[in-house]
């Protein structure tokens, strides 16, 4: 525990953290929550800031350490998919699964367990098994009757799986439902443009 004192001095120093991080400056976060985790080893949150910062600076192994801990602590599923993105680029392709399997059986948000749903798909494609990325993708084949950011980018990673597996016209379907909701998604138009539209 903190000494009094210092406690709202490591608030503010987290607030700050997370401020940077939402704003991109990622080496920032990672250096502002540095000695809050050096004093509160135990303080979940920041292990969070430092494995996403860690995880936009491209630095897999580092943010995967910080986000296992994070993940002791607080117990929950939200480090899942990112704690898995992080062993997908490490090509820990078992971890990945697992950690899948237990973000799905757990029934998270569903913009959660979207994130997840991508992840382990890409897993997939990234060993060579685009049937199997694509029926594990299979429920986010449907269009709801509102669409949420995470409906986008589940149809993005359709689109490109169907055109990675040749299936030009199921993937200008998904990419079309991408640009219908936000035409400056990604590079989606580019995407439709390659596919002839």
């Amino acid at each position: 525990m903190a000494p009094a004192g210092r406690t709202i001095r490591y608030q503010e120093r987290l607030t700050s953290a997370a401020d940077a991080l939402d704003r991109g400056r990622f080496a920032d976060a990672r250096r502002m929550v540095q000695p809050v985790l050096r004093d509160l080893p135990d303080m979940a949150f920041g292990h969070e800031i430092a494995g996403l910062a860690l995880y936009r600076l491209g630095q897999w192994r580092k943010a995967a350490a910080e986000l296992e801990i994070a993940r002791q602590l607080d117990r929950t599923m939200n480090h899942h998919p990112v704690l898995a993105d992080c062993y997908r680029a490490l090509k820990r392709y078992h971890d990945v699964d697992n950690l899948w399997v237990e973000l799905r059986d757990a029934s998270p948000t569903p913009a959660l367990l979207s994130e997840g749903r991508i992840v382990a798909a890409g897993a997939l494609a990234d060993r060579g098994d685009l049937a199997g990325a694509l029926k594990l993708m299979a429920k986010a084949m449907e269009v709801p009757k509102k669409v949420r950011d995470h409906h986008l980018r589940q149809w993005y990673v359709l689109g490109d799986l169907f055109d990675r597996s040749g299936d030009v016209i199921k993937a200008r379907r998904y990419f079309s439902l991408v640009a219908e909701n936000d035409h400056e998604f990604a590079d989606v138009a580019d995407r439709l443009r390659s596919l002839g539209r």
